[in-house]
């Protein structure tokens, strides 16, 4: 078949059913063979099926038996020939082509020429509305290039009706944000630059606004001048798809927005999503990008376009272009407060528990809203709250289908039972037998009297937990109806369902819930409902705080916090409590809210404590002494272009791709306690850097990402003022400046020997819980022995670390010796004292103790 006087898809129909009609066996094409492929899924035919109203997938069963019909030949010819019936066909179609202007024979125009056909009429059916939705389709428009089909339709093939989907009740309700649709209202009823651009940052509901007005649009919420208006999303990727000749995406766009300027009045509003991606969309060598074919309509006010972006996307693509910005008004929108974040989980309740199955508990949600606003950063409300909301329903549904432990458990056990029972009918001694007959019996006991009640429990449970989400997933169905009712003004079927149907479910998902209240929680094997523990688990699991942190109520762990640090750092109490105090303040939510949980600067002799409590606030904080502690040496960033190093390389360095030492440690884990030893080594360009940190609780790292030091405790520690006056050294060292920014000055004194001495016994502590893993064996430490210890290894000048380095060097060594030797048997217990001037070590056994 000649394929010049055809477009580039009429062509492919043509060849397919050629193709069609050789792998059945037929010699002729005919039309059915053509309206099959024409009508195939996803093609022309199919979506003109669609619009009139006819059962695509129908039509194509006809279409089939309709080829099916034709008598095959074998053996099967080499290619089948056009048929007389095509070709009047085709001939008719040029003639309705050269009638309507069109250069080329496009798709519609072969289905209109292929409704003359007796075969095909037939299994249509109703062709004179295939023929209206043709019409409709093509809307006026020439056919003048080989791929004039991707014009048709352009609305419904790039575009996503908002309106549609709302009354369909597709849409989750929109709470708040009354003020931002209000203005986008206005800005719409204007005369020109009647498009509004939503800029805000990701997840604060830009998109929800669009739908909101989509909800109010159906509602008939809006002013005269918007009602019954039309608004689509503008899916640009999908016009930029399979644009492989030039022009061709000019081409698609312009069809769209003669489509919309087309739409019979009130017309239709475009919603583009991340409108900053028209500016370039398309662009090619010579050809023009989507911005500049929207200007002009823009400038006329022929099209009302609705446009959303980020706040910096809006600055570095729309704000360049003035020409398309002057032709949008802008209007900001704000990340919502917690209480309104609350309000919108209040309204999407309802489908997130229709959709997951389960109970949201209202306390779960206020809880979502203040953890996710608290703890996820780099994020923003609502869009986190929800996600957090999600997740949790979604994970108690999956445990909800997952088999309980106890269950797996004793199946796993059974399974293990059955493997024995395998192996031991293979053996024909007695004792096998008679083990055989035991685990048998076993399994017999364990499969009726144990599983089998349980999995009937487990069934009812997920019996009741099904039946209360079908009645949900009912009920929001039976809301949309009565809504799609009142619309349409038929009052009738609302009356029935709004007073019959609605209040039936309604009472009997009320009486479910009472039935599942009676049951008492502990009795249930699974649990339908979400809580505040899930909604922390799932906060602990995206930021590493540990759940019992957040669920369980801190004020007990606050208060005595000074207590418990002073259990681990020994002699520093004062310090200890500046620090606590401190910590108390930020978490109680009375410190600043822009500033570090605490700042604090350590200073004193070595080995007092300063390091030693910073690992210590971090166990006591995050439960995770090691990953929770951020340590650097600032001896490392004495030059200034060290700075560098902790934010990272300037654009351009080597290295401006890996972030910085500080912030990178920070942004992977927001939440931990950064430890800056020796900060009076620093440079000064450090300590400038500090400042920010300690005054915004912020800092910007080099590729502009700013990283959030709000949850951090940051610790620096100084050997400033170890001998002499205190304030004198620090005013020497520091600026005035940073150390105005400090939520304390802790200063750490020497310890004393009695300090010394308890420090002698928490060491030995430590090594007697090594020697129990090890060895299973106990240590007892004479108080003889202690002195000895502490009069070996005091060195005031030193501090602490002598005596730990003591204890290692010779308890530990001796021990080991010990232990390797064999000397230390399981269960005994080392003696250690003290006689003529060293250690002695005497090793007991239990039965040589207890006599």
């Amino acid at each position: 078949m000649a394929a010049n006087n055809f477009t580039e898809a009429t062509s492919k129909t043509l060849n397919a059913a050629v193709e069609l009609a050789t792998s059945k066996g037929h010699a002729l094409v005919e039309p059915a063979h053509v309206a099959a492929k024409l009508f195939a899924s996803g093609e022309l035919g199919d979506r003109v099926a669609k619009k009139a109203g006819v059962d695509a997938a129908a039509l194509r069963d006809r279409l089939a038996a309709a080829v099916d019909a034709r008598p095959a030949q074998s053996p099967r010819p080499p290619s089948a020939s056009p048929s007389t019936d095509l070709r009047k066909a085709l001939e008719s179609a040029a003639k309705i082509a050269e009638k309507q202007g069109d250069t080329l024979i496009a798709q519609d125009t072969l289905a209109l020429a292929l409704f003359d056909d007796r075969k095909v009429k037939q299994a249509v059916g109703d062709v004179a509305a295939m023929r209206e939705a043709i019409k409709a389709m093509r809307c006026g428009r020439k056919v003048d290039s080989e791929h004039a089909e991707s014009s048709f339709d352009a609305l419904e093939k790039y575009g996503y009706d908002l309106v549609a989907a709302a009354a369909d009740g597709k849409i989750d309700p929109v709470v708040g944000r009354d003020d931002e649709i209000r203005r986008a209202v206005q800005i719409l009823a204007r005369r020109t630059k009647n498009n509004p651009c939503l800029v805000g940052e990701p997840g604060v509901g830009k998109t929800a606004i669009a739908e909101g007005l989509a909800l109010r649009i159906v509602e008939d919420d809006v002013p005269e001048s918007l009602r019954g208006v039309g608004l689509r999303t503008l899916d640009l990727g999908a016009l930029v798809a399979g644009a492989k000749y030039r022009g061709e995406f000019e081409e698609r766009l312009k069809s769209v927005l003669a489509e919309v300027k087309a739409a019979p009045a009130p017309g239709v509003i475009l919603f583009i999503d991340e409108i900053h991606t028209v500016l370039g969309a398309g662009k090619t060598d010579g050809a023009m990008d989507a911005a500049n074919l929207l200007k002009p309509l823009l400038a006329r006010g022929e099209l009302r376009v609705v446009g959303a972006t980020t706040c910096d996307e809006y600055r570095e693509h729309v704000e360049k272009d003035s020409a398309f910005e002057r032709r949008f008004q802008k209007v900001s929108v704000g990340e919502p407060s917690v209480d309104a974040t609350v309000s919108i989980l209040r309204g999407l309740r309802e489908r997130y528990e229709a959709h997951h199955g389960v109970s949201i508990h209202d306390a779960a949600l206020v809880s979502a809203a203040q953890l996710a606003g608290r703890y996820i950063t780099g994020r923003f409300l609502p869009d986190k709250a929800i996600d957090v909301v999600d997740e949790a329903a979604a994970a108690r549904r999956v445990q909800l289908d997952s088999k309980p432990e106890e269950l797996d458990a004793l199946e796993r056990r059974a399974a293990a039972l059955e493997v024995e029972a395998v192996s031991l009918k293979r053996e024909k001694d007695k004792a096998s037998k008679k083990r055989l007959s035991e685990v048998q019996q076993l399994l017999e006991n364990l499969r009726d009297v144990e599983i089998a009640p349980l999995q009937a429990r487990w069934d009812a449970e997920r019996a009741k937990a099904d039946e209360h989400k079908d009645a949900q997933e009912k009920l929001e169905r039976l809301k949309a109806k009565a809504a799609a009712a009142r619309r349409q003004g038929d009052y009738e079927r609302l009356a029935d369902l709004e007073y019959g149907a609605i209040p039936e479910l309604e009472k009997k998902l009320q009486q479910l819930a009472e039935n599942a209240m009676d049951v008492d929680s502990e009795d249930k094997m699974v649990s339908d409902v979400v809580t505040v523990d899930d909604v922390a688990a799932v906060v602990a699991r995206w930021t590493g705080v540990p759940v019992s942190k957040l669920a369980e109520s801190e004020r007990s762990k606050l208060l005595a916090l000074a207590h418990r640090l002073k259990e681990r750092v020994v002699g520093q109490d004062k310090a200890l409590e500046d620090v606590s105090a401190a910590i108390v303040r930020a978490r109680a939510g009375l410190a600043r809210p822009d500033a570090p949980l605490g700042s604090f600067l350590f200073c004193g002799p070595t080995g007092v404590g300063k390091t030693e409590t910073a690992k210590a606030l971090a166990s006591e904080l995050f439960d995770d002494p090691k990953h929770a502690l951020v340590r650097l040496d600032m001896s490392e960033y004495s030059e200034a272009h060290s700075v560098s190093r902790l934010v990272g390389a300037p654009p351009g360095y080597v290295g401006h791709d890996k972030g910085g030492q500080l912030t990178e440690a920070v942004r992977k884990r927001p939440f931990c306690v950064v430890l800056l030893d020796e900060i009076e080594k620093a440079h000064s360009a450090v300590i400038r850097v500090l400042l920010q940190l300690l005054d915004d609780g912020r800092l910007t790292d080099s590729r502009g990402r700013v990283v959030d030091f709000t949850q951090c405790v940051v610790i620096m520690t100084s050997n400033v003022g170890a001998t002499g006056d205190l304030q004198n050294a620090l005013r020497a060292a520091f600026p005035p400046e940073f150390i105005n920014r400090l939520s304390s000055v802790c200063s750490f004194t020497s310890l004393s020997k009695a300090n010394l001495r308890l420090i002698v016994h928490k060491a030995v502590r430590a090594t007697r819980a090594r020697l129990a893993a090890a060895a299973d064996a106990d240590l007892r430490l004479s108080d003889t022995a202690a002195d000895h210890i502490l009069r070996e290894s005091y060195d005031p000048a030193y501090g602490a670390r002598p005596v730990e380095r003591y204890v290692e060097t010779v308890l530990v060594t001796e021990l080991s010796r010990l232990l390797l030797g064999g000397g230390v048997p399981r269960g005994s217990v080392v003696h250690v004292d003290h006689a003529m001037g060293e250690l002695t070590y005497l090793v007991r056994t239990t039965s040589t103790a207890g006599g």
